[in-house]
């Protein structure tokens, strides 16, 4: 390695993030060891040495944001070493590299030496190889777990990768096979968060239900201490040790599957600490379109699995993701898509125009669907995703939800006081009035009017 910890000390980084979790939780982590080299890590907007853009690939959309935030980089930080890493590069190295502004390229697999390769960067610099030099593509390193630098929650990476390989899905190529941490390093890490202050961990993957799937023995019950409930399904199993063998306030699962709702999952949460949320991605309620997009599961499939969550948890909050456009996706296709959403009615829904990704299967279905007609279906779906979640914080009105606080909000009351926001374990932002610091706290807190794009909240009860 060219240079030493000592050669950066007060040097600054600025860590700009796009896309998924697992890139806020990479990010995390990274900011972490920039901070143990040394490093100081400052906002994005202050104008740092170091610019470190960890970006996303998963439309043709997400290319543009990064290269419009790399630009944006050079242009507010004009003398810094601008690091591109995350999933573009790793899908396109050689695309990242030849974008003018860019000066270090590392894919996902680089991230794990990142400080390191920005240390030697920095060291060739100095000796003169100056800032003009072509980016270094560099080579891979293993998965690692990460943490936040906030105190409000953590996330907390137990799987990465995937094996499914939808049509439409880059994913597989940017983050790799499916691989899983063990779970006495997954428990490890939560009763470190919980030192450092953390309420609540984010459990984050690329497919979460892949837990546990590829290794045999102990490590693919995911548990040293298994349970005859969870026997036989690795992510079960492993939340149940995390219940057992931990006490932080709240886990909340990121995003799973609708065939990982099995009666064995759904029963670990008769523990209040899981977080009643589940997002549940359906991409498209038509059966040929599902097929087409090589998902695992029929639109009856997917409406089964929500009523097991409801039967299981009553007061759930279920969300999803949907793709409008998909290749061959008629009028009918459409209809029953927006049909089965009408009666799922999610408590939110993330809708994107299809994305044509080169390295897909999808790219060579045919039936392209013309800009116009999805323009169109994208306005229906996301009326109908405003409506839906208005119609859910309205039914949540008059009820007690935990309440984790995060920040004080960006715009304050007239007589000064600090007006808090925060996510109810449902996933609801909540607002609140309150003279008491709040951050990184939980309170019962009744919901009482629907305000902006979350609900307002009484803290009139006890500290959790």
């Amino acid at each position: 390695m060219v240079g030493n910890p000592a050669s950066v000390t007060g040097v600054t980084v600025a860590l700009e993030t796009l896309g998924c979790k697992l890139n806020l939780a990479d990010s995390e982590l990274l900011a972490q060891e920039f901070a143990a080299a040394g490093y100081r890590v400052v906002s994005s907007q202050a104008g740092a040495q170091v610019y470190v853009v960890n970006t996303c690939t998963v439309t043709h959309v997400a290319d543009a944001k990064a290269r419009h935030q790399l630009r944006a980089a050079r242009r507010s930080s004009p003398g810094a070493l601008l690091v591109a890493t995350g999933c573009y590069p790793e899908r396109s190295p050689s695309e990242v590299a030849a974008l003018q502004e860019v000066d270090l390229v590392a894919g996902n697999a680089q991230k794990a030496r990142l400080v390191q390769l920005v240390t030697e960067k920095l060291a060739e610099r100095a000796l003169g190889a100056g800032p003009d030099a072509r980016p270094a593509l560099v080579a891979g390193e293993p998965l690692r777990t990460t943490v936040s630098p906030s105190l409000t929650r953590s996330f907390v990476k137990i799987q990465e990768g995937c094996n499914d390989f939808c049509s439409y899905c880059i994913i597989p190529k940017t983050r790799g096979a499916s691989r899983f941490f063990d779970a006495a390093e997954i428990v490890a890490a939560i009763e470190e968060r919980q030192r450092q202050g953390y309420p609540e961990v984010v459990l984050t993957g690329t497919q979460l239900g892949d837990y546990g799937i590829e290794a045999p023995g102990d490590r693919r019950q995911g548990a040293d201490h298994r349970d005859q409930a969870t026997e036989g399904n690795p992510l079960a199993a492993l939340v149940q040790e995390l219940l057992r063998s931990t006490s932080i306030p709240r886990i909340r699962i990121s995003s799973l599957q609708p065939q990982d709702m099995t009666p064995e999952l759904l029963s670990l949460w008769a523990d209040g600490r899981l977080c009643p949320h589940f997002h549940l991605p359906l991409q498209s309620g038509a059966a040929a379109v599902l097929r087409k997009m090589r998902r695992r599961y029929s639109p009856a499939e997917y409406l089964d699995a929500i009523e097991r969550i409801r039967a299981a948890i009553p007061n759930a909050s279920i969300t999803t993701d949907l793709i409008v456009g998909f290749p061959g996706e008629t009028d009918a296709d459409f209809e029953a898509t927006f049909a089965l959403c009408e009666s799922a009615e999610f408590a939110s829904m993330h809708v994107f125009p299809y994305s044509h990704r080169p390295g897909t299967l999808a790219v060579r279905l045919p039936g392209t669907v013309l800009a116009t007609v999805k323009r169109t279906r994208m306005e229906r779906l996301l009326a109908l995703a405003k409506s839906c979640n208005l119609d859910y914080r309205q039914n949540n009105i008059g009820r007690v939800r935990p309440v984790l606080w995060e920040e004080p909000s960006p715009s304050s009351v007239a007589d000064g006081t600090t007006r808090w926001q925060g996510l109810t374990d449902t996933y609801l932002r909540v607002y609140t009035v309150d003279p008491q610091p709040l951050r990184s706290r939980i309170t019962p807190t009744l919901l009482t009017h629907t305000h902006e794009d979350g609900l307002w909240g009484k803290t009139q009860f006890e500290h959790l």
